[in-house]
């Protein structure tokens, strides 16, 4: 492929006006046998993308080729908004392959940034162009600033730092060890009072934070807290979401309990994370309030192997949490889906095969073409980008996935993405080294 076919003049390539015989173009035009364009259901065939730098300056009817733009043939695949990943954490390896807590104390900052970088490369070249970190260190930030700045390959983030939590609750690093061991940054996460959570959701902004996470509930996998009961007063929860929001960040919120959820959703929080043992009353309620609900599925299926298997792995006291409780929230999803609750694509996995919530979500109750929305248009408007991701449309990033076939007709399709563009960048094509092309012409 010849990188230096441009069209000179970047003024040039500002309009495109549809219909016009005299239209102007822009550096690339991608041909779409079939497009799905995260806004309708309904594919749309034969379509043409025109992308100049990093945005979609037209979507036209029909294969174009304008004079001087470069052409990408993907007139036999099926072209889609790049996917969206609402949970992840980008610097954990899966869990089962070494012990838990031995990795934790034998890996520093430094080795999460370095293995965030390569999970993160994994994560777009499986055609997830954003993501959502929700609960890490400063080592999020740092690789979220990296892949900004063109130093890492990686999808565009969003970071929260450390979930906001009590102490003994789920996010509390000290729970089940040597009351003695101590670590400045460990207190970074915890709140026990309404003041406490106002200041630590200050202190995450000026850290770099885009978003807050709760920890509201006990977990599963952590030792001594019950997954059962709700741990954060719901004056603490209203306190951390009146400040996010007055500081323009949005709230996820850790959540199982149904009661609890409730009380989070009421508090005003932006979207419950899992919620294992919501009903359908608790859906109802966050439906009323339009609250997301990111099941998070993938993360269940992974710990109830490992738990099974290689019990010993894990964290001291969880793989009894694990056996008891993961099975659940696939159970659960219909009742979601039949309420009508809003619902974005989570993983909860930062190594590992980030589309396999695809395969989770539609075998428990979405359509393949929700489980799409979800992935795309749901999670951009989760995050609150809707106007520059998740969908094809003027105006919006160049993020564009492609796989072979119908994936709504097939859905495993969507596990088999064989083109990644981010940001106007590919970063994957079949049969060619990664990546190809970017906006300035270079090659990594």
């Amino acid at each position: 492929m010849n990188l230096s076919i441009r069209i000179p003049c970047a003024a040039l390539l500002a309009t495109f006006v549809l219909g016009s015989a005299a239209c102007v173009a822009g550096d690339l035009v991608i041909h779409a046998g079939a497009l799905l364009d995260g806004i309708s259901a309904k594919p749309q065939e034969r379509m043409s993308i025109l992308v100049h730098d990093d945005k979609i300056v037209a979507v036209q009817t029909g294969f174009t080729a304008p004079a001087g733009a470069e052409v990408i043939d993907l007139a036999d695949a099926t072209v889609m908004p790049g996917f969206i990943d609402c949970h992840v954490h980008i610097s954990s390896e899966l869990p089962g392959r070494t012990n838990a807590t031995e990795r934790r104390f034998t890996h520093s900052e430094l080795d999460r940034a370095f293995d965030a970088a390569v999970f993160v490369r994994q994560m777009l070249q499986q055609g997830f162009t954003s993501a959502r970190d929700v609960g890490g260190g400063d080592e999020t930030v740092a690789v979220r600033d990296a892949i900004n700045h063109g130093k890492v390959p990686g999808p565009r983030l969003w970071v929260s730092l450390e979930p906001l939590g009590p102490t003994a609750g789920h996010g509390d690093p000290r729970n089940g060890l040597d009351s003695k061991l101590y670590h400045p940054d460990w207190q970074n996460g915890i709140v026990d009072s309404p003041q406490e959570a106002r200041l630590r959701v200050r202190e995450h902004k000026r850290r770099g934070a885009n978003l807050i996470k709760l920890m509201p509930s006990g977990g599963i996998a952590s030792t001594g807290d019950d997954p059962n009961q709700q741990l954060m007063s719901d004056d603490e929860m209203r306190a951390a979401v009146e400040t996010a929001h007055a500081l323009g960040m949005k709230v996820a919120a850790h959540l199982y309990p149904a009661s609890a959820i409730e009380n989070a959703v009421r508090a005003g929080v932006d979207s419950v994370e899992h919620g294992s043992f919501a009903t359908a009353q608790t859906f109802a309620l966050m439906k009323a309030h339009g609250t997301y609900l990111v099941p998070t599925l993938t993360v269940y299926e992974i710990f109830y192997v490992a738990a099974r298997d290689q019990p010993q792995l894990l964290t001291p006291g969880t793989a009894a949490k694990e056996l008891a409780n993961d099975l659940l929230p696939k159970r659960n999803l219909p009742l979601a889906v039949k309420s009508g609750v809003k619902i974005a694509y989570g993983t909860d996995i930062g190594e590992g095969d980030h589309t396999q919530e695809f395969t989770l979500l539609i075998a428990n109750g979405l359509q393949p073409a929700e489980a799409l929305f979800a992935a795309t248009r749901n999670a951009a408007d989760l995050i609150g980008a809707a106007d520059k991701i998740g969908s094809i449309q003027a105006g919006r990033f160049a993020d564009i996935v492609a796989t072979s076939g119908d994936p709504l007709s097939d859905p495993a399709r969507l596990r088999h993405v064989h083109f990644v563009m981010k940001g106007g960048a590919i970063y994957r094509r079949a049969g060619e080294p990664t990546p190809i092309r970017d906006p300035s012409g270079s090659t990594e």
